[in-house]
Parts: structure tokens; C-alpha cells; sequence
């Protein structure tokens, strides 16, 4: 098998950026698009850059977000739009490759080992994906480039927004190891307050711990977390028409 090439998309605060390509008199606003906005429990589903400097994140409150930020822009969701730009995203990836996993409306993973030879290197075809996803959406997106879908997700994370990151063999424990071990994908709360009991703190810590401890301090998902924190990940792109139920 050869070496994999994997993308993984991520459209940037993608509900707040769809209402402000559709309002762009909020563009330079802070902005939040919440749920339930008539009862005092509605919280925060996509808060825009401007307004996350306040302390305006996802899942808290409204009335928490319009404390720390008085000029806050609430709107409600629009579901059926959001689905319609996500659908749209999909289409442009599907330009470069069947192969695509949805994670949530606003993420996919796309693998284009297969595509390289007609489009490109993978950040050729990262950088027109990125590109297209700006002009032909009017939103910006976040495009991690590696050779597994935990470590393509992580690229993705690392610099927002708008950004393509290349996360290589050469390059792997200098950009990721000092990052806190939540930013792993699949660390909750629970498995995040275990492994720092044992102090391990960031995935560099978890890379080097033993495989074995790393199981015996959470079991199988120890062993799955160590993979991942090491990049020894090779679950395969599983395409929404493949995937069960």
C-alpha cells in the first residue's frame, strides 16, 4: 500500500459565516447564531470571530454571551440553509474525489491518494479547494493535509482561520506534541482527566507513554488514543453511501 494522502475540511464558525455571506451588513459585527433564543436556557451553536475574543463560545448560554459581549448579533438557525452550503461543499470535494467521509455538516474527510496524479500534490489540491470554498460559497474554510484522518483533522485545527497546514513525518511532534490532549480528537472530559492523573498533559505525553500504560489507565480506547497521538492511525475514508444505517 503507499502512503495515504488525506484532507480534512473544516468550514470556519460555518453557521455564523453563512449568516454573515448572507448579511454581510453583520460582517464586521460580533455575531452568534443560537437555539431556543425565546427561553432563558438557548445556548451558543456558532459564535464568529469577532465575538470570540468576549469569551463567546459554543455551548454557553445566551444570556452568559450577551453579558460578556453587549453588542452581540443573536440569530436563530437556519437549518435547511446550512444543509444546503454543506451540500454545495460536498459537490467541490467530490470534484477531486469520491472518497468522502462527512463529520457534522460543516467537516468532511476526503482522501485523494487517488487524485494527486491528475490534480496535484495533496496541498495543490488543498490550497483550489480552499480557493473554490471562499469564491463559489462566499465562506473560508480550515484544511489540515496529512497521511491519516486524526492527524488531517488536527492540521485543520491548528491554524483558523482560513489556513492549510501540513502535518508530515518530519514535522509531526514539533507542531502537534506540545498541544493539550484534548485537542485529540475523542479526548473528552473523562479520558482527559485520567491520563492528566497520570500527568500526561499534552499529546507528546501520551506519544511517549507506553502503549501498555496507556491501557491500563482507559482500556482499549488507551491503546486507540496512543495510536492516534503517535499517527499511527489507518482507519480507512468511509463515504456517506458506504457508511451503516
Amino acid at each position: 500500500m503507499g502512503r495515504r494522502h488525506i484532507l480534512h475540511c473544516d468550514m470556519n464558525c460555518f453557521y455564523a459565516s453563512v449568516e454573515m455571506q448572507r448579511h454581510p451588513e453583520l460582517r464586521n459585527k460580533p455575531l452568534a447564531v443560537c437555539g431556543s433564543q425565546e427561553e432563558r436556557h438557548g445556548i451558543v451553536l456558532t459564535a464568529n470571530y469577532i465575538a470570540k475574543p468576549y469569551g463567546v463560545k459554543t455551548g454557553i448560554a445566551i444570556w452568559q454571551a450577551k453579558q460578556r459581549c453587549p453588542d452581540l448579533v443573536t440569530l436563530p438557525p437556519d437549518m435547511d440553509e446550512y444543509i444546503r452550503i454543506s451540500r454545495f461543499a460536498r459537490e467541490i470535494y467530490e470534484d477531486y474525489t469520491d472518497q468522502v467521509e462527512p463529520f457534522g455538516l460543516d467537516e468532511c474527510w476526503l482522501d485523494v491518494s487517488g487524485s494527486v496524479g491528475l490534480y496535484g500534490s495533496p496541498m495543490s489540491i488543498a490550497r483550489e479547494i480552499s480557493n473554490r470554498i471562499k469564491f463559489e460559497l462566499g465562506i473560508t474554510a480550515s484544511i489540515g493535509v496529512a497521511d491519516n484522518k486524526i492527524t488531517s483533522k488536527l492540521g485543520s485545527d491548528y491554524k483558523k482561520p482560513d489556513a492549510t497546514t501540513v502535518i508530515s513525518r518530519e514535522n509531526y511532534q514539533e507542531l502537534l506534541w506540545p498541544l493539550p490532549i484534548t485537542s485529540l480528537l475523542f479526548v473528552g472530559r473523562s479520558a482527559a482527566a485520567a491520563l492528566e492523573h497520570y500527568g500526561v498533559h499534552t499529546i507528546g505525553d501520551l506519544a511517549r507513554l507506553d502503549r501498555e500504560a496507556a491501557a491500563s489507565i482507559l482500556g482499549r480506547q488507551g491503546c486507540t488514543l496512543h495510536d492516534y497521538a503517535t499517527g499511527a492511525e489507518h482507519s480507512p475514508v468511509v463515504p456517506a453511501r458506504e457508511q451503516p444505517g
